[in-house]
């Protein structure tokens, strides 16, 4: 650690308590870290873990006066870097701000704090048949952290993203201010959105400590399909017209035969597909429906089913409903499974989805020309594809992933659909993006955090704030 020569640690103590920070060698290992797969971890100076907004608001005002820098960190179960800490700084955790505050169940909101997991959220919702329904694959996630990240899932194709169910903010300025933003309204028109700004901001502009969701019934009745195709257009067309016939499916996930061999392999789930099947799918869809009615789900599977034949499907497969959410359970740590087989990194680019069998194409030949293997599986229905890519040289990695966000970006699309840009995408996307779009998103960031302490050497904004340099070398896109 670092000298306290500036009673740092000292003064974190005072405001939360001695049991609340951490310091040396008592950092925990998984403060140190996030789930990102190029990241070297790092010890901060402290870790404090704060009980309310007012403790923040002090550790902000502290942070801003010593000109410290400050990581916010959720569960940590992102895929980007976000939460690495800088060792010249601070890391304010949040699961000690775990509480469900309130279930408005007339208005269909929860008002939360943000260390608050998926998990816990839906546990404390399910009394009230409402449901949070963006749901990112671990349920671990806090939902501060996806807020940050504007995390989305398997089932925004039919419920959207995060953004589309915060209603409002309670959030500590890098000064140490305390805002609101919004609240249990479904609209206003009072001029700039700051709720929406700071959904997605990774913790760049200000740390949220409390958020106001909105929520939906519970959908009782569900069915998963199974579509094995022999190439991945066909899936590409087969999802607009499920959309269209106005089947409204929760779900619409492709897997590419490697990647659905593997998890299906390690979560031990068997699914029936006859063997020479098996052998002439390039891909699967996976397509949940839901429903309040028993009766109209099963009318819908049926013409769900009818069309998937039509549109080519090599076998369409009604699921159990055990082997059902088997498959949508390991299709959920499709990411663990891709780490244990040596997996180098993940990349989640988005493009228009009817643009994904380009994209898919593109990327398969640009892992011959660089000679990796590069797997995926995706949310079909928005466009987000997620690839496992193996390349073990840092340098060659770095020149592939450029090349797969420049044809992400050249086809319309972005070089995050989910995971956010942390400090590991983050110099894809400054290199790639409009330079007068970087000097707007750096003169909003200078408005918010004009000393640059807030997420140094992450996010979108282009600014070099006093921990810019702490990102290790290894983890830019020069690798």
């Amino acid at each position: 650690m670092a000298d306290d020569d500036d009673g740092l640690v000292a003064q974190l103590r005072s405001i939360a308590g001695d049991s609340a920070v951490q310091a040396g060698v008592d950092v925990r290992p998984d403060d140190t870290h996030d789930e990102a797969l190029t990241t070297v971890p790092a010890s901060p100076r402290a870790v404090v873990r704060p009980v309310d907004a007012g403790q923040v608001s002090a550790i902000l005002a502290l942070a801003s006066e010593l000109g410290v820098t400050v990581v916010a960190r959720g569960s940590g179960t992102g895929l980007s870097g976000g939460c690495r800490p800088d060792p010249a700084g601070i890391v304010v955790a949040f699961d000690a701000m775990d509480r469900v505050l309130e279930v408005d169940a007339d208005n269909q909101v929860a008002v939360v704090q943000p260390g608050v997991t998926l998990g816990q959220l839906e546990e404390a919702l399910a009394p009230y048949g409402l449901t949070y329904p963006v749901a990112p694959g671990e349920q671990s996630a806090s939902v501060g952290g996806t807020v940050a990240t504007n995390a989305g899932g398997m089932r925004a194709v039919r419920d959207g993203v995060t953004r589309h169910h915060v209603l409002g903010l309670e959030a500590v300025l890098a000064d140490g201010s305390v805002i609101r933003t919004g609240g249990k309204l479904v609209k206003t028109s009072v001029g700039y959105d700051l709720t929406q700004l700071l959904v997605g901001s990774e913790g760049t502009l200000a740390l949220v400590t409390e958020v106001t969701l909105k929520l939906q019934p519970r959908r009782p009745h569900r069915a998963t399909l199974l579509a094995p195709f022999g190439e991945l257009g066909r899936v590409a067309r087969a999802v607009p017209a499920l959309v269209q016939a106005g089947l409204a499916p929760a779900v619409l996930e492709y897997l590419d035969a490697l990647t659905m061999a593997s998890v299906t392999s390690s979560a031990g789930v068997e699914l029936g597909v006859a063997a020479d099947v098996a052998a002439a799918s390039a891909c699967y869809l996976v397509v949940v429906l839901e429903g309040f009615n028993d009766d109209r789900l099963g009318a819908d599977v049926e013409t769900a089913g009818e069309l998937l034949a039509q549109l080519g499907a090599l076998d369409v497969f009604v699921l159990s409903a055990g082997a059902g959410a088997a498959l949508v359970a390991a299709r959920e740590r499709a990411f663990y499974v891709a780490k244990a087989a040596g997996a180098d990194d993940i990349v989640d680019a988005v493009v228009p989805r009817a643009a994904i069998p380009d994209y898919l194409a593109s990327v398969a030949a640009l892992a011959d020309e660089h000679g990796a293997l590069v797997t995926g599986c995706g949310h079909v229905g928005d466009g987000n594809v997620h690839l496992s890519v193996f390349l073990p040289d840092p340098s060659a990695r770095g020149a592939l992933l450029r090349r797969l966000f420049a044809g992400a970006r050249a086809l319309g699309g972005e070089v995050s659909g989910e995971h956010g840009l942390g400090s590991e995408k983050r110099p894809y996307f400054l290199e790639l993006a409009d330079p007068a779009v970087l000097d707007l998103l750096g003169r909003i960031k200078a408005a918010f955090d004009p000393r640059g302490i807030l997420g140094p050497g992450r996010g979108a904004a282009p600014s070099a704030g006093p921990g810019e340099l702490a990102v290790p070398a290894a983890s830019t896109a020069e690798r």
